[in-house]
């Protein structure tokens, strides 16, 4: 079984600055495996693990995203062999370009059972890829996914909906967005990080894949921050324990919130 991690190399939120326009400024943040990845890398390991397959970490992004920090940190989590499309054609990518780029490294890569991601990536957070890579290979999606095996030659999925837990039997090719608290995913140790190192890595050029064209392009014409929200300012002055509570009931479902 091949499976194939969409992972993302990205400026951690942690360090960015909010200008007062509400634009973010990245000039400062740190880049590292997106904060959700680890989690689809620890589900694809031990899928890998129950049925002899491998793993194939793939990433797409500008180049800088091609580092020997980059390579390591991506596979140290349990990648058997990386993929990589690093070109600045790719640097600012929306999530159709980005999706559209995915699905032509997936096709180059070949013989493909499952491709696994995040539910999102740490500094776009859309949530749309996963969606958008499936519809670009013409393969299933499912989001909210908790647990993955392998049975009768296809794969039993489980994923969290509004409703309870689904479990679903899904026969070929998906792509498969894993819930960011699906499991714990592993920290790499010393040997992990000093074993990527021989793992093998193939880059991919941009203009030698056949990247599906956009139908169409969303472009950011602005930003805000959120509105602040209103206090109601409301507050309890009796000194009855009892009546206190009953008066902190009916003020919290006068404002909704039971």
């Amino acid at each position: 079984m091949k499976i194939v991690v969409a992972c993302k190399w990205a400026p951690n939120p942690q360090d960015a600055e909010v200008r007062p326009d509400g634009t973010v400024d990245w000039s400062r943040s740190k880049s590292a495996v997106s904060e959700h990845d680890p989690v689809a890398f620890e589900v694809a390991r031990r899928l890998a693990d129950a049925t002899g397959g491998e793993v194939v970490a793939l990433s797409v992004g500008p180049a800088a995203a091609d580092t020997p920090l980059a390579r390591k940190a991506m596979l140290s989590r349990g990648a058997d062999h990386l993929v990589l499309v690093a070109d600045d054609a790719l640097a600012g990518s929306g999530s159709t370009g980005t999706a559209a780029a995915l699905a032509a490294a997936v096709r180059s890569i070949g013989d493909a059972d499952v491709v696994l991601t995040g539910p999102e990536s740490v500094d776009n957070g859309d949530r749309q890829v996963p969606m958008t890579l499936a519809g670009f290979l013409g393969w299933p999606a499912l989001g909210g996914v908790c647990d993955v095996q392998a049975a009768d030659g296809g794969l039993v999925v489980e994923r969290a909906t509004d409703r309870g837990v689904q479990v679903l039997d899904v026969s070929g090719p998906a792509v498969l967005a894993v819930a960011a608290d699906a499991v714990v995913p592993r920290v790499p140790g010393m040997k992990d990080i000093l074993g990527a190192a021989k793992k093998p890595t193939d880059v991919l050029p941009l203009a030698g894949l056949d990247v599906p064209a956009p139908a169409a392009v969303a472009e950011i014409v602005g930003t805000a921050r959120p509105a602040p929200s209103a206090r109601g300012r409301h507050v309890i002055t009796t000194a009855d324990p009892a009546a206190a509570a009953a008066e902190l009931v009916d003020a919290l479902r006068a404002a909704g919130a039971l």
